[in-house]
């Protein structure tokens, strides 16, 4: 089927140079073509041009459908490389403590926190599960996701991570979109282990990874590297377990303090390193020449009132960055990723051309997935946003309230 978008005010995100990811001062470039038309056929972008001189190529008479975007821009979907969207219950009681002022570490010790998601994944069954997720699933999607990340880590028990994932897995196998599943066993240790960490690392080592290659449950693996939940070495022993059972690394770092998180991403040649809320020198140069990319969350720092990653620094450093939503229960209930575009050009004083590049082509390379998605290129996926008439793309993050996207399409459809 060939689908023809034709009268485009704006195509953004054109670019044929293959790249993996776009770094440093490169960033504030968001290619476009004026007056653009785009032609996919099935599933995959063919071609684009100008009109009119180029749209004789492909007129209408040629294509199975027509979608007229005068006065509209069209722009890769987001790909979100960093969500907990599988969850089991809310967690708005945490959200009126926040109000009261208790920290994040004082929650926890309260039976707040990961172990309270826990807690209720573990009561509830694989087929309610599923339910709810899927619904979080449509609901991003309708957003403007064009991928998504999915993790593990609110299990904690042998039976219930395979069940978060065997969770992830009926939703990879139903959803238009692509969708990666990451082990994240290491989140945090169950309160049945909090004087034996050495006996939780063993289960993850010796009972899950080896199930979840069985049933090939996962395609990342990533660890919770930071003071209070699990130490450098300890993270680089599951990571290192984990690549061995065929999973690639993902490391959370670097959020509450200065954890050693970056360093181990790139010593164990993890794909990212997410949350970065603090960062020195030391881990910008960790990072410099490496293959791990890193991420923010903004989400979570906007929620949690902490420091946001450090974009501006990382970017001016000649680095590439990524953002995604973070969306939990906990830290960042919101899957929204047009308002981590909002947060990271108003608090993180990223310009919007590099704001919208950390969220496709570095998302999608944060997920493995930019040789098929993150910008206008011919032969990738047609995941597209086709925009009302809005002015220009600075209007998208500067209206944070206002609802932009006219349409979603997703594989051509």
């Amino acid at each position: 089927m060939l689908t023809l978008i034709r009268n485009i005010k704006r195509l953004y995100g054109v670019d044929e140079s293959h790249r993996s990811f776009r770094a440093g001062k490169e960033m504030a470039e968001f290619p476009f073509i004026d007056n653009a038309w785009l032609l996919i056929r099935d599933q995959r972008i063919v071609d684009y041009g100008r009109m009119p001189e180029d749209d004789g190529q492909h007129s209408a008479y040629d294509s199975d459908r027509i979608i007229d975007a005068s006065g509209k821009m069209v722009l890769p979907a987001f790909v979100d490389s960093h969500s907990h969207l599988v969850f089991a219950a809310s967690r708005e009681e945490e959200f009126v403590m926040k109000i009261q002022g208790k920290s994040y570490e004082e929650i926890a010790a309260a039976g707040g926190g990961i172990l309270n998601s826990a807690t209720h994944l573990q009561k509830m069954s694989e087929k309610e599960l599923y339910k709810l997720a899927l619904e979080r699933l449509q609901e991003v999607i309708a957003q403007g996701t064009g991928a998504i990340e999915i993790k593990s880590g609110y299990g904690l028990t042998v039976e219930d991570e395979l069940k978060m994932l065997r969770v992830i897995k009926r939703l990879k196998n139903i959803a238009p979109i692509p969708i990666k599943a990451t082990f994240l066993g290491a989140h945090t240790f169950p309160t049945e282990y909090k004087n034996d960490r050495e006996g939780y690392i063993r289960l993850i080592l010796e009972e899950m990874l080896p199930k979840i290659e069985e049933e090939e449950l996962a395609d990342f693996i990533d660890v919770f590297c930071e003071q209070g939940f699990f130490t450098p070495a300890e993270t680089e022993r599951i990571v290192e377990a984990g690549k061995k059972h065929g999973l690639i690394p993902k490391i959370h770092g670097n959020q509450l303090s200065v954890s050693g998180g970056v360093q181990v991403a790139v010593q164990t040649g993890a794909l990212s390193v997410d949350h970065l809320e603090h960062m020195g020198e030391a881990e910008i140069e960790a990072l410099r020449n490496s293959g791990t990319m890193p991420v923010g969350l903004p989400n979570c720092s906007f929620y949690l009132r902490m420091p946001y990653t450090p974009g501006r620094q990382i970017i001016d450093s000649g680095l590439p960055l990524a953002l995604a939503t973070d969306y939990n229960p906990g830290s960042a209930p919101s899957g929204k990723m047009s308002f981590v575009y909002s947060l990271a050009c108003i608090q993180m004083r990223l310009l919007p051309e590099e704001a919208i590049n950390a969220m496709t082509i570095n998302g999608a390379y944060a997920m493995g997935l930019h040789e098929e998605l993150g910008s206008i290129t011919k032969g990738k996926f047609a995941n597209l946003i086709i925009t009302k008439e809005i002015p220009s793309l600075a209007w998208i993050p500067y209206a944070f309230g206002s609802e932009w996207i006219d349409k979603v399409m997703i594989k051509g459809h």
